[in-house]
């Protein structure tokens, strides 16, 4: 990593983009802080000198907007997008969920990440040097859904098709894209699996977990490849978690 390497994570003020910017923070990025709430933010970076913090909703395109306008403002340039901002959505199958609930899901899931690609790449094509890396968090339902998830399952398979495009397009620009789907870390999202989580044969049943720190040292590893070289999916779950095999 270069020195004063510019960084911007969203949904950074819990979870898992809490310990992806504080990762980032303690080898010497410079990390623009966005999400919804200021004093979480603040929380995240502890005082950091090299920490920015910008409160943002990315399901609003205005806001947005104003994030990467102070991304240029005081930096000058991107060097890594972690698209982390997402909300598991309503419990529900097709026929039990609302379109209200629908939108929001993908406003903030879908659109937010699109939304913050649009100006990190616009600003990678025409910074100097060129170029950057987007980090998209994915989930291991982008492979396989949980029962009545389908607005969450639907939006992290399109993330997929996100990250897809974006690594395709940013080829001849020196911008690399990856996803990372991640099953089972511990955060505050992810509280109740350890209690229970909804199985594909009925059961609720309790599902192991992780410490998302290892969430953090991975995507750190992302960031620190140079960018002709390019990890495409990285999936990272509990060793025990009944992700593979029969339901």
């Amino acid at each position: 990593m270069t020195s004063g390497t510019v960084a911007v994570v969203t949904g950074a003020g819990s979870g898992i983009g809490r310990h992806v910017a504080r990762a980032l923070l303690r080898s010497g990025y410079r990390v623009v802080l966005a999400g919804r709430r200021a004093e979480a933010l603040r929380e995240t970076s502890q005082g950091a000198r090299a920490a920015l913090v910008v409160p943002t909703d990315v399901t609003s395109p205005d806001s947005v907007a104003a994030l990467f306008e102070a991304v240029e403002r005081h930096y000058g340039r991107i060097d890594l997008l972690v698209n982390n901002a997402g909300t598991f959505g309503p419990s529900g199958a097709a026929d039990e969920i609302s379109p209200e609930d629908w939108t929001r899901t993908v406003d903030t899931n879908l659109t937010g990440a699109f939304l913050c690609a649009h100006h990190a790449v616009r600003l990678m094509k025409r910074q100097r040097p060129r170029g950057g890396r987007i980090v998209n968090n994915g989930s291991i339902s982008a492979h396989s859904p949980r029962p009545r998830s389908v607005a969450y399952t639907a939006t992290k398979h399109a993330i997929t098709g996100l990250t897809r495009s974006i690594a395709l397009d940013g080829r001849e620009y020196d911008i690399a894209c990856g996803q990372i789907d991640i099953g089972n870390a511990a955060t505050e999202m992810t509280a109740g699996i350890a209690e229970g989580a909804p199985q594909a044969d009925g059961r609720t049943a309790p599902e192991p977990t992780f410490d998302a720190e290892h969430v953090a040292r991975a995507i750190l590893y992302l960031a620190e490849l140079p960018l002709d070289t390019n990890v495409l999916f990285m999936t990272i779950t509990a060793t025990k978690m009944p992700f593979v095999g029969r339901g």
